[in-house]
C-alpha cells in the first residue's frame, strides 16, 4: 500500500520593491516547514508587501497601528478554528513585511532573509492552532520558533 501523499498547495505574492525575493528557495523552505510539522494538508498563500500595505491590512483588518512584521489570517472553517487542539491541516495566507524584516534583521544581527523565514515559521504556527496573547503561550511559541528556524537554516545550501 502507498504511503498518503501531503498535499500542499502554497502560492507567493510579491507586492514590494525593496528587495528581490528568491522565490523558489522561499517555497523550499515553506515546503519543509509543513513537513517538518507533519501538515498532512496546506492552502497556504504568502504575499510579501511594503510598510505602506502592511500598514493599510494592519490597521482595517485588526485595528492596529502602523506596520507590522507578520499578519496571519486563518481561513479554517470555523468550527475547526475554535478547537484549542493543534491541527494538522491548514488554510490560510500570511502577510509578510519586507521592510519590517529588514529593520529587524539590523537589530538582530541577522539576514533580512532569515526574518522572512522567521515570518513564515511564525504565521504557520498560528494557522496550526498556536498562540502567543499569554507570556506561557507566547514562550512555548518562540522556542517552537526558535527550533524551527534552526531547523530551517540547516537544511539551506
Amino acid at each position: 500500500m502507498a504511503a498518503a501523499r501531503n498535499l500542499f498547495y502554497v502560492t507567493f505574492l510579491n507586492r514590494q520593491r525593496a528587495r528581490k525575493l528568491d522565490v523558489r528557495q522561499l517555497r523550499k523552505t515553506a515546503m519543509a516547514l509543513l513537513g517538518e510539522l507533519q501538515v498532512a494538508k496546506a492552502e497556504l498563500g504568502v504575499t510579501f508587501v511594503a510598510d505602506k500595505e502592511m500598514t493599510l491590512v494592519n490597521e482595517t483588518f485588526l485595528q492596529h497601528e502602523g506596520s507590522t512584521d507578520v499578519i496571519t489570517f486563518d481561513h479554517t472553517p470555523e468550527q475547526e478554528s475554535r478547537r484549542k487542539v493543534v491541527r494538522d491541516a491548514i488554510h490560510g495566507e500570511l502577510f509578510i513585511c519586507v521592510d519590517e524584516a529588514i529593520r529587524q534583521a539590523k537589530r538582530f544581527r541577522t539576514t533580512w532573509q532569515s526574518e522572512l523565514t522567521r515570518y513564515i515559521v511564525h504565521g504557520v504556527l498560528h494557522l496550526l492552532g498556536h498562540d502567543d496573547h499569554r507570556a506561557a503561550d507566547r514562550l512555548k511559541m518562540k522556542r517552537e520558533e526558535n527550533r524551527l528556524v534552526r531547523k530551517l537554516a540547516s537544511l539551506k545550501p
